[in-house]
């Protein structure tokens, strides 16, 4: 039983120094793992934007893991207090009109431009044909049109 006993001793040493080390680093790390407000959010991101530009690709960077990690808690906060709204396919082709600027001329993948503003007013539906080139077109998934 001495040896359970120093075992023990041990452990509690080791914690010990893990946990004053940890204590030492935590008040400079603690701030990445928590954010409540759009001051902590905007320092997030910035703090985002720089590991990024440290750790790029490589995922064998000793910061690799710190920004997946920073990356989720924004990602939890984003999906907090920036819900994406669901769409349609045809919002989502609205969308993508208006940031191109294009009217339905400017679409003949869809067809004429008549085939089109029937495609807008929902008055005619999306060919699996016409997902796969505006897919291809706007360089996204097919999915976003579904």
């Amino acid at each position: 039983m001495p040896s359970a006993g120093r075992s023990s001793q041990k452990r509690n040493l080791i914690m010990s120094v893990i946990t004053s080390e940890m204590q030492a680093h935590w008040r400079s790390l603690q701030p990445l793992f928590l954010i409540r407000d759009e001051a902590e959010y905007d320092e997030a991101i910035a703090t985002l934007n720089a590991l990024l530009d440290e750790v790029g690709n490589d995922e064998q960077h000793p910061l690799s893991e710190l920004l997946n990690v920073l990356g989720i808690v924004i990602h939890a906060y984003e999906e907090k207090h920036y819900p994406i709204p669901e769409c349609s396919g045809i919002d989502v082709l609205q969308a993508l009109m208006e940031e191109h600027q294009l009217e339905p001329a400017a679409l003949p993948e869809l067809g004429a431009p008549d085939i089109v503003t029937q495609i807008l007013n929902e008055e005619r539906e999306l060919t699996v044909s016409q997902i796969r080139a505006l897919a291809a077109r706007f360089r996204i998934s097919p999915a976003a049109f579904v």
